[in-house]
């Protein structure tokens, strides 16, 4: 593992030490960024202008935010997908997700450029394949879920390429991540493997694309962020003072400052005297642009 002091690192933006803070989003009407904590059940917002924080408690550990076109997220909860609203401080329940496997939970999701949301599950002892990959479209009669993948223990990423053709998503205990064909139906084929991250540089966690194609992937005990070029050759690395980098989003008027969560769980003392600020939001400058937030497309009924 790199030092520190040897490459580009990112600094803290807003010092909170969640357990598990992960799926930052950035919402340019607001000029700010949400994010989770799983474990400790609450949404955040971090306005960077201002310096100002606040933040919700959740019915259940929340995994993602899906932005919706109404000013809404589907969230992701334990037993399916919610609609929160900031305005009404409210969560209610959209659809029931896997009902029928009590040990597992949603984790992590993203919105492609056609307006679907796309989420994984996964078991959450972290010790079965039992989770899928799913995606989440809106129809005149409400939600629809389609299932796309299985076999996944911790099911993380998603993330979709600018042109919408590729979807990305990591098995992340097993150090994969993978690529999908991805047709304009909202359908996958041709699974292979993109980057076998070696175990010395951490366990994929979030990806996200940027505006050429590049994959910038948090790195779970890995302390970086790096970023992979569309055929998988790793082109840059920005080191984050956090041992559990859980995943980017890129924000600023040139969408070139990316938003990093991390995680305090499962750190021992030592590693936590060592990275003290675990769990909090950092960011740094990327040398790449993101790609615009898209958010759920909402169809009318008739």
């Amino acid at each position: 593992m790199s030092d520190l002091n040897s490459e580009p690192c990112a600094s803290c933006a807003y010092d909170i030490r969640a357990d598990l803070a992960e799926g930052p989003v950035w919402i340019s009407s607001e000029n700010a960024i949400y994010f989770v904590d799983i474990n400790g059940r609450k949404v955040h917002r971090f306005t960077p202008g201002l310096g100002e924080a606040h933040h919700w408690v959740a019915p259940g550990k929340v995994a993602f935010l899906l932005p919706v076109e109404d000013g809404t997220f589907l969230a992701g909860l334990p037993d399916g997908l919610y609609r929160f609203d900031p305005q009404a401080s409210s969560f209610e329940k959209e659809l029931d997700v896997e009902a029928d496997k009590p040990g597992n939970r949603l984790n992590d999701g993203c919105v492609d450029l056609h307006g679907r949301g796309w989420f994984g599950t996964m078991d959450d002892s972290e010790e079965a394949p039992s989770g899928s990959l799913y995606s989440v479209h809106h129809t005149a009669e409400g939600f629809v879920l389609r299932h796309h993948d299985t076999g996944y223990t911790v099911a993380n990423g998603p993330a979709v390429s600018p042109d919408g053709k590729l979807l990305y998503a990591c098995d992340t205990p097993n150090g994969v991540i993978y690529r999908f064909d991805l047709s304009a139906d909202g359908a996958l084929s041709n699974k292979r493997i993109f980057v076998n991250l070696p175990e010395d540089k951490g366990y994929p966690d979030g990806v996200v694309s940027d505006s050429e194609g590049n994959i910038w992937c948090s790195t779970w005990n890995g302390a970086h962020v790096r970023c992979f070029t569309p055929d998988g050759v790793e082109r840059a690395s920005f080191a984050v003072p956090a041992m559990n980098v859980t995943k980017v989003a890129f924000g600023g008027d040139d969408r070139k400052t990316a938003y990093v969560t991390s995680a305090r769980q499962g750190l021992s003392d030592a590693v936590l005297a060592r990275y003290p600020q675990s769990g909090s939001l950092f960011t740094f400058r990327a040398d790449k642009a993101g790609l615009p937030q898209h958010r759920i497309a909402l169809v009318k009924a008739d």
